[in-house]
C-alpha cells in the first residue's frame, strides 16, 4: 500500500511558474514509476510525466520543455517543476504510482493516486 500526498498548487499568474511536490509513504518501499496527471473541469484525466526508478523520464510532447518531472528516491518525494505557465494548464494535478517500474503513460498502470492539488492560472 502506498499513500501520497501532493502540495505546492495555488493561484498563479499566466508566465509564473509552480513547484509541486509529492510525499509517498510505503512500509516497504518498492523500486516504482511515478507520473504526474491532470485533469481539468470537463476533461479527461492527462498525463503528463512519468520517472522511474532509475530517472528516466518520458514527457506528454505538448508539454516537454515547460513541465520537467524529478525525484528523490531517499526522501521518497517526486516533483514537478511547471514553468511558463498559461490558462489551459488550469486543473487539478495528481501524482500517481505504478505497481512496477516499468510503467508509461496509461493511468491504468498506475495503481495509488494522490488525492490531487490544485492549480490555477489567471491571465
Amino acid at each position: 500500500q502506498v499513500q501520497l500526498a501532493e502540495s505546492g498548487g495555488g493561484l498563479v499568474q499566466t508566465g509564473g511558474s509552480l513547484r509541486l511536490s509529492c510525499t509517498a509513504s510505503e512500509r516497504s518501499p518498492s523500486r516504482r514509476a511515478m507520473a504526474w496527471f491532470r485533469q481539468a473541469p470537463g476533461k479527461e484525466r492527462e498525463f503528463i510525466a512519468r520517472i522511474t526508478w532509475f530517472g528516466n523520464t518520458e514527457y506528454a510532447e505538448s508539454l516537454r520543455g515547460r513541465f520537467a518531472i524529478s525525484r528523490d528516491n531517499v526522501k521518497n518525494m517526486v516533483y514537478l517543476q511547471m514553468n511558463s505557465l498559461k490558462a489551459e494548464d488550469t486543473g487539478v494535478y495528481y501524482c500517481a504510482a505504478a505497481r512496477t517500474n516499468g510503467a508509461s503513460m496509461n493511468p491504468n498502470e498506475y495503481m495509488y493516486w494522490g488525492q490531487g492539488t490544485q492549480v490555477t492560472v489567471s491571465s
